[in-house]
């Protein structure tokens, strides 16, 4: 290296030394140490401004709160609630000392040591708020009482730091058990109770000084999540966690040594009893004011905050419409009903929904024969099967993807088929081989004359033939829920689980050109500090308009000529379809006009346990079906809900013609008698015992209906054996009902 590259390489290096040395002498640790304690000394001063300046203030307005008002969709008022708080304040000595412990065990073991406040809950629930994640961090029951008492609910920066003050000052200024009586006495607990008085009786029918320690650790419990854990609707995820919860608030007793271990051990879970509705909630107007407030907590409006009083809530309900369809109900079912004296027709529960498809207004709706004696609705209820009203989807699933038979032709209303009983399907690894109603054979039928009839062996071989899985995603985008849903044949017979407001949603899609349709029941829900925004009932394109109307010109003739001939009537245009659940459990009709989309069903429940049980004998009339009771209701209602009747016509394009004439070989000749046919989705059976052809006979009591008994995925090997009465879907007699293979 010579001596210039030396000098250069000295300089760089001078250079490098003086701007580390520089970046040093600005962050040396005296520098950095004393801009952390500045901090420290800014926060503090900042905090002991905030003591000064913040007072304990007078109670907040939730004792004075307004009651909430539901309206009808033209401002008549259906119902008021929350008129005062249910709330009965009682002392702390009343309270039994174990349930107290409960609480604090549950809440803040460290409450009765503490100053008031947990600073790093706190800074955690603050920083949860600067992040957008709402309500999160622990707080001390002293924090939750001053929020209950003096604050709001909202979960902004100020209320956390005044909160934070407040509990500071009322712990320095209260007893704990004074402030304990507060918390428990100001807490709400669900079902319309604050305070542990309302919640005791409310959860077990007794007094908050009758309470045992196990009532009061589920009452502890509760607080976390009262809408969430309510035993009467929780889902199984709820009803786990609430179980954990009321473990852990028992072991933690046990560590403070306010219970001891063997009782513990002994102690079983406090099953609640069933919510009770509050007043003037009777007939409909608990179901309305239910599906209303279930829908808020929704939109982001909780349970508590609807509680705290003071909203204006408008629902879609068409006054003249709702009445309309309670006096069908009444008319051409409750009239016919011996409910006394009759052990079948006490079992029989109605429920509908009729949707307006151009908007996705719930326009009425029936939940039940009274809200009082019977507080699960049928309407939004998701226990029972759809049921055949299903098939209608499996075709619209095979438009929509273009879907073949086994032998290589477009299916379509014309696409023949073997409607052979007990056919076993082809193509699916799965086995399966449903029986037709009757036991009936039809031999080679249209997709058309299949849905007239709800022929369940063709719509088992049309599933195959589009593929469980893409069936299934149609009827996702249609507006069904994913519960109890699976991939295999035997959802043809509708085994998943669905609410008439879920069906009435997918058949309005239908009727709307394959235009999403999400039900909805709140038109506007004001408050003097929030607006909310209903729900967007009209979405995007989920199928094709030529699928959809295609579909709708297939149920257009199931009501002129098929199954649901009860709803067809010269006053307006409808299309329909009829289900029977299994073993006769449930029976529905779902149908439409050009300018309502509504599903009306008839639910088997045991009145002793809910159990799901057999309609079968319903009114004396044999056999319940879809194209009975639930069908006469639906035209009865729609024909008032019109006016009369309607001009309206369904505006359909590009549809395909259902109507084709089979071979004579075909259309009068028995199964058993015709030559094998090899092709794959026109396979021979077994000769029936039945009669021919596509005109069976039908008993006078009842329309063509579906009614097949062996299990879903019964092995074509197996013997289907002897019927069971008013079957739709197979059974768990000889399968499992959900597509799995019988067990032998």
């Amino acid at each position: 290296m010579g001596r210039a590259d030396a000098r250069r390489a000295q300089r760089r290096g001078a250079r490098r030394a003086a701007k580390s040395g520089g970046i040093r002498r600005l962050f040396t640790w005296r520098k950095m140490l004393g801009a952390f304690f500045g901090f420290c000394l800014l926060s503090m001063g900042a905090f002991v401004a905030l003591y000064l300046y913040v007072d304990i203030p007078q109670a907040n307005a939730m004792a004075e709160r307004q009651s909430n008002v539901y309206q009808y969709s033209d401002g008549t008022v259906l119902a008021r609630t929350g008129k005062g708080v249910n709330r009965q304040n009682v002392d702390l000595a009343e309270v039994p000392e174990k349930v107290q412990h409960a609480f604090v065990a549950a809440e803040n073991k460290s409450f009765y040591k503490d100053q008031g406040v947990d600073l790093k809950g706190t800074a955690r629930g603050i920083l949860n708020t600067l992040a957008g994640r709402g309500k999160q961090g622990g707080s001390t029951i002293t924090q939750q009482y001053v929020k209950n008492y003096y604050l709001t609910q909202d979960p902004t920066i100020s209320r956390k730091l005044k909160e934070l003050v407040i509990s500071l000052k009322v712990d320095q200024k209260y007893k704990k058990s004074e402030i304990l009586a507060g918390y428990i006495n100001t807490s709400y607990y669900g079902r319309g109770a604050s305070g542990i008085q309302a919640a005791a009786q409310a959860y077990y029918g007794v007094d908050a000084k009758d309470l045992n320690v196990s009532q009061g650790a589920y009452l502890a419990a509760l607080l976390q999540a009262p809408s969430q854990y309510d035993w009467a609707t929780a889902t199984d995820t709820g009803k786990k966690l609430v179980k954990d919860r009321w473990g852990y608030t028992l072991d933690n007793m046990v560590e403070m040594h306010w219970l001891d271990k063997a009782e513990r051990d002994s102690l079983k879970f406090p099953y609640p009893d069933k919510p009770k509705p509050a007043p003037g909630m009777d007939g409909q107007t608990g179901y309305l004011v239910e599906a209303a407030n279930k829908e808020l907590e929704k939109q982001g409006v909780t349970e508590a905050q609807r509680e705290a009083g003071g909203w204006t809530i408008t629902l879609n309900i068409d006054k003249k419409r709702q009445q309309e369809l309670e006096k069908a109900v009444d008319r051409q079912l409750e009239s016919k009903l011996d409910r006394e004296n009759n052990k079948v027709d006490a079992t029989v529960q109605a429920g509908a929904t009729s949707v307006d498809p151009k908007t996705g207004a719930v326009v009425a709706l029936y939940g039940g024969v009274d809200y009082v004696k019977h507080y699960l609705s049928n309407a939004t209820r998701q226990d029972y099967q759809p049921a055949s009203t299903f098939k209608p989807l499996v075709f619209a699933s095979a438009l929509e993807n273009e879907s073949k038979t086994q032998d290589g032709d477009l299916i379509g209303a014309d696409t023949l088929y073997d409607g052979t009983s007990k056919r076993p399907v082809v193509g699916s690894d799965t086995p399966f081989a449903p029986q037709n109603e009757d036991d009936i054979s039809y031999g080679d039928v249209t997709v058309q004359q299949a849905m007239d009839k709800s022929i369940n062996s063709v719509f088992a071989q049309m599933v195959v033939d589009v593929g469980p899985a893409a069936v299934k995603q149609t009827a996702l985008d249609l507006g069904l829920p994913d519960k109890n849903f699976p991939e295999r044949p035997a959802i043809t017979l509708g085994t998943m689980n669905a609410s008439t407001w879920d069906m009435a949603g997918a058949y309005a899609t239908l009727d709307n050109h394959g235009k999403k349709v999400t039900p909805f029941i709140v038109k506007s829900a004001k408050h003097r500090d929030r607006t909310v925004e209903p729900v967007e009932g009209i979405g995007s394109q989920v199928i094709s308009r030529k699928s959809a109307d295609t579909v709708t010109s297939v149920l257009q003739h199931v009501v002129e000529d098929g199954s649901g001939r009860a709803a067809k009537t010269s006053a307006y245009e409808a299309a329909g379809k009829t289900g029977t659940s299994e073993n006769n459990k449930a029976a529905l009709f779902a149908g439409y006009t050009p300018e309502l989309s509504t599903v009306v069903a008839l639910f088997g429940e045991s009145p002793k346990n809910g159990a799901q049980v057999s309609l079968t004998g319903t009114a004396n009339s044999g056999r319940a079906n879809g194209g009975g009771f639930p069908a006469q209701i639906w035209a009865d209602y729609t024909l008032g809900a019109l006016n009369g009747g309607s001009s309206a016509k369904f505006d359909l394009q590009d549809v395909e013609s259902g109507e084709v004439t089979l071979p004579t070989s075909a259309a009068t000749t028995p199964p058993a008698a015709q030559s094998p046919d090899t092709s794959p989705s026109r396979q021979s059976s077994p000769p029936a015992q039945s009669s021919p052809g596509n005109s069976p006979s039908q008993s006078a009591s009842q329309s063509p209906e579906e009614s097949p008994s062996q299990s879903p995925e019964e092995s074509p090997s197996q013997s289907a054996g002897p019927p069971d009465e008013g079957t739709d879907s197979g059974g768990p007699g000889n399968g499992n009902g959900n597509g799995n293979p019988p067990k032998q």
